[in-house]
């Protein structure tokens, strides 16, 4: 066993360091370069008007809202991980994420809006709700399909590319009811984008994270109990269904909340528990909140490079995961029996 595994506090350490150093770098840059110096008098009030714009109406919102989709398809992914018992399983991979993006452009289009940026804030803070139904609707057709004769980890992948790829069909039937900008704003978007960002978005999405990380957490010894077969683990009092439905439904719920703020981000939910596994073991009480870190510092660091790497366009942080996502996902498809 090597020393991260034997000290995960010292990981989780780490992984803290890095999202800090991140943040302060992300602060930092852009279109608008503000010196070390700066973002500290700003942050402590001593700033300019501009300074003070530039960091707590711009940078910080997106910062914030990058750490919180990152650690919830981290979370997201790991559960669906334990409950399918599938190393493979992933919102992106398996349609949830087709199916809550279906849910946020079909309530655009009822509502009449052709963006998101033009949203009132009631709006933004029910559209979670539309993303979390469209999220169930995929989650409830993959998992009908792929569990009849057993829940099979090999047709759970392939029956979730099927739903991914219709979801995706019929989201492009309906964008093509969208006037050219909002269809070209949601294309960005589904690519797997932050641009979109306000505080009214960190204040949707923060309330259904602080509920539901905590349960999660608080049943982690449920999910390690559930790893040791559904046998002993009925023998040792877990509901076995009641419990896999509610991973289920948190899984879900959210990976709709992220997809409605930050698009179609994939495999984030796959690489952030695998590294995580590899760092401090398999006890989900050190793997959840180590994957949540690794997840936050995944797409921080991705937000940060999409934003800089090209001075005159931004790109999605979904495709630069998906540069790194992809490959690691096929190299794992082909070890599986």
């Amino acid at each position: 066993m090597n020393s991260s595994m034997k000290n995960p506090k010292l990981t989780m350490l780490g992984l803290l360091v890095l999202i800090v150093s991140t943040i302060l770098l992300s602060l930092n840059l852009g279109s608008i370069h503000l010196a070390p110096l700066e973002v500290v008098q700003t942050l402590f009030g001593g700033g300019t008007a501009k300074n003070e714009l530039v960091l707590f109406d711009l940078r910080l919102p997106r910062i914030l809202l990058a750490l919180f989709i990152g650690a919830g398809l981290a979370i997201a992914g790991t559960l669906l991980q334990a409950v399918s018992e599938n190393d493979l399983a992933e919102p992106g991979i398996i349609g949830i994420n087709a199916g809550a993006g279906f849910g946020v452009v079909v309530y655009l289009l009822f509502s009449h809006s052709s963006t998101l940026e033009t949203l009132s804030l009631l709006k933004i803070l029910s559209i979670p709700l539309a993303a979390i139904l469209g999220g169930m609707l995929a989650a409830t057709i993959t998992y009908s399909f792929a569990s009849r004769n057993g829940l099979s980890p090999i047709r759970l992948i392939l029956i979730g590319i099927a739903v991914n790829a219709g979801f995706n069909a019929i989201i492009i039937y309906c964008e093509m009811k969208l006037d050219s900008y909002g269809l070209t704003s949601m294309v960005v978007w589904l690519s797997g984008s932050i641009w979109v960002s306000n505080w009214s978005y960190v204040w949707s999405t923060l309330p259904w994270l602080l509920v539901l990380i905590p349960i999660v957490l608080f049943r982690a010894k449920t999910l390690d109990i559930m790893k040791l077969g559904d046998h002993t683990s009925i023998g040792l009092g877990v509901t076995l269904q009641r419990e896999r439905k509610l991973f289920l439904l948190i899984a879900v719920i959210l990976t709709g909340v992220c997809v409605s703020i930050g698009g179609g981000i994939a495999f984030v939910g796959l690489i952030a528990p695998h590294l995580a596994r590899r760092l401090v073991g398999v006890n989900h009480h050190k793997l959840i909140p180590t994957a949540l870190l690794l997840g936050a510092l995944l797409v921080l660091v991705a937000d940060t490079l999409g934003k800089n790497l090209m001075d005159a366009n931004e790109i999605p942080v979904g495709l630069l995961i998906a540069v790194i996502g992809a490959p690691y996902f096929i190299y794992l498809l082909m070890k599986a029996k």
